[in-house]
């Protein structure tokens, strides 16, 4: 009885700790933190692309790179396949994990990864090396927490076939790969890069013959050069699962500078809502052309 008293007595006691301590300080409960949230659920990134050169002759290695991604203040960053040791043969579990894992560290995420391949080759074994090789890599994307994968359509010039064979096949493989990202849950971001795909009409009839929640678009600012840029991305931004924001756009042939309100408007607009990495291309030092293009993106988010 005497132990069932007092152990009552304790649980009152502390029971009564929460409202004793907000008589002592005044009766008043604090207020609930408030963290801040992305603007308009936007998140920038860095694209591995914008140090090639440095990531091809071992001047730079990914480890290196997400360092200046953290201290630069990205918040995500884009690897492709490419950079990894040893493309196109899948790296080792813990080389990948020790990737993840530093990224995870340093507050990044990996808002995805890609490979070189060319879906247009009509020979239909080799092509069944490039379905291979994507789909080597979804598992890649997977392991690493990329939620996306980047695919090219492929710029072979085929005689003797029309276009719309060349794109019946090409449908074939897509979805293949399209069917084995669901799997592993990875979704495929087609690119459209000035080689097959030039224009918003034909990657959205792409896109939209395979209609796959698992499919989108990755979409290239700077690869729409057939027509105004800001139309052919205002007409296919409904099916972005990714971006790559270029420091320039083609119009009528020249390339100017993007207009980063304008884009960031439309991208606004579209209710798109995820991460936008950047790609620097060209001369200069990298390091100088990602931070100028992420300042003109940040500002551009508000």
């Amino acid at each position: 009885m005497n132990n069932q008293f007092h152990r009552r007595k304790f649980l009152s006691s502390i029971i009564a700790l929460p409202a004793a301590a907000a008589i002592v300080s005044g009766a008043r409960a604090a207020s609930p933190k408030k963290f801040a949230e992305p603007p308009n659920g936007l998140k920038t990134s860095l694209n591995a692309y914008c140090f090639n050169a440095q990531l091809t002759d071992g001047s730079m290695a990914i480890s290196d790179m997400l360092d200046f991604c953290s201290q630069t203040g990205f918040e995500g960053v884009d690897i492709t396949g490419y950079y990894f040791k040893g493309y196109p043969q899948v790296p080792d579990d813990e080389y990948l994990f020790q990737i993840k894992r530093k990224a995870f560290r340093l507050g990044l995420a990996i808002s995805g990864t890609g490979v070189r391949n060319d879906f247009t080759i009509a020979d239909k074994t080799k092509r069944a090396l490039e379905v291979a090789l994507v789909k080597n890599w979804i598992e890649v994307a997977a392991k690493l927490g990329a939620p996306v994968i980047r695919i090219f359509a492929g710029n072979q010039k085929n005689a003797g076939y029309t276009t719309e064979q060349v794109a019946d096949w090409m449908l074939e493989d897509i979805k293949t790969c399209v069917d084995y990202g669901k799997e592993h849950g990875v979704i495929i971001g087609l690119q459209n890069h000035n080689d097959f795909i030039q224009t918003a009409a034909q990657v959205n009839k792409m896109i939209e013959a395979i209609n796959s929640e698992w499919l989108g678009l990755i979409l290239d600012t700077g690869s729409y050069r057939v027509n105004n840029p800001y139309d052919e991305i205002a007409a296919s931004v409904k099916h972005v699962v990714n971006w790559q924001i270029k420091e320039k756009v083609f119009i009528n042939g020249a390339e100017q500078d993007t207009d980063m309100d304008k884009l960031i408007g439309i991208i606004k607009s579209s209710g798109y809502k995820g991460f936008l990495p950047i790609e620097t291309l060209g001369d200069g030092d990298p390091k100088t052309k990602i931070t100028t293009l992420l300042a003109k993106l940040q500002k551009a988010i508000g």
